[in-house]
């Protein structure tokens, strides 16, 4: 027998609302709340219910603002978020999505700059690239039924969708290669700010934890410069024999220091980086670390923007693997 068709009096059964209330949303009729409206042509959708007033999947002219920090865009990170934004706008012209990329002041990313930005797009997506929203911003989102997908962060109260590198995996993959190739003493340099960040932290701690003779220190940077931290391993105040670093940029400005001619350390001493920026394999000696693969995360969030813009509602939190990468800075201890 064939399937019975959607009718009206479905929708209205799924929201919870009166078959008045989703007749008027589907016409257009004035005093229907826009949310409420989104929401009966979302159903409608899911539900396969055929009216003009309802655009099949796929046939919407779907519109979304990626932001991005000015500041990593520039800076250090530069290359990291390059690789997202590319594999944001590859994925967005496959789904149909119009991306409006900005970069953006992070300390100004307000509801109320949101808000302005969304509206002069016409913009019903959003995407946070490495930003944190606060409270209000979440919560607007949410009430005003906008999809919201963090890309290179995680919302720990798991409100919204997000897509990061599979960070503590990563950093337990990283301390293991120094375990393995002998260290028992290191530091793990780190920046405490960013939930991702402190996923590597745990990684480096729980490695460490699994082998009973390994003994680790940590070393936040917003506490300890590094040149301070680099001025404490020379001077053997660690009695370290590796050093993992947060991300490649500090790792690379240590190696001359660490693993340089001049440098009073043993020949074994080892340096660690992660994410496998272009800056790493012009190291030289090339640095040891583990790659992410930005483009997957970009790509990984447009694909949850869209199905968030077709009427997914369950949180979604995507992780990207990682892959070592052994470069030439990890040296065995017999």
């Amino acid at each position: 027998m064939p399937s019975k068709r959607a009718s009206q009096a479905d929708i209205a059964e799924k929201l919870g609302v009166s078959v008045s209330t989703v007749s008027r949303a589907l016409a257009n009729e004035i005093g229907i709340s826009d949310a409420v409206r989104r929401d009966v042509q979302r159903v409608a959708r899911m539900l396969g219910y055929k009216s003009k007033h309802v655009p099949a999947v796929g046939s919407l002219d779907k519109r979304a603002v990626a932001m991005v920090p000015l500041n990593g865009a520039i800076g250090s990170l530069a290359s990291f978020y390059h690789g997202i934004v590319e594999g944001m706008r590859s994925q967005a012209a496959e789904a149909g999505i119009v991306l409006d990329v900005r970069l953006v002041n992070e300390d100004h990313v307000t509801l109320d700059f949101v808000q302005r930005h969304m509206a002069k797009s016409g913009a019903g997506g959003l995407v946070l690239a490495g930003i944190d929203p606060d409270d209000t911003l979440v919560q607007w989102a949410l009430d005003a039924d906008i999809s919201l997908v963090l890309a290179n962060g995680v919302d720990p109260q798991m409100r919204l969708s997000s897509v990061a590198p599979a960070n503590f995996y990563g950093a337990y993959m990283a301390t293991q290669h120094l375990l393995d190739a002998g260290h028992r003493k290191i530091v793990h340099y780190t920046f405490r700010h960013r939930h991702t960040i402190l996923q590597r932290r745990r990684g480096f701690e729980a490695a460490m934890a699994a082998m009973p003779d390994a003994m680790g220190t940590v070393v936040i940077s917003n506490e300890n410069s590094g040149k301070e931290l680099l001025s404490g391993l020379l001077s053997g105040k660690y009695d370290a024999t590796a050093v993992f670093c947060w991300n490649d940029s500090v790792a690379v400005s240590m190696v001359d220091a660490l693993l340089g001619q001049d440098s009073p350390l043993p020949k074994n001493f080892s340096l660690m980086g992660f994410d496998d920026l272009p800056i790493a394999g012009m190291a030289s000696p090339r640095l040891s670390t583990v790659r992410v693969d930005r483009e997957a995360i970009g790509r990984g969030v447009v694909r949850l923007l869209s199905q968030q813009m077709d009427g997914e509602r369950a949180v979604q939190h995507l992780e990207i693997g990682l892959t070592l990468v052994e470069g030439e800075t990890v040296h065995r201890i017999e």
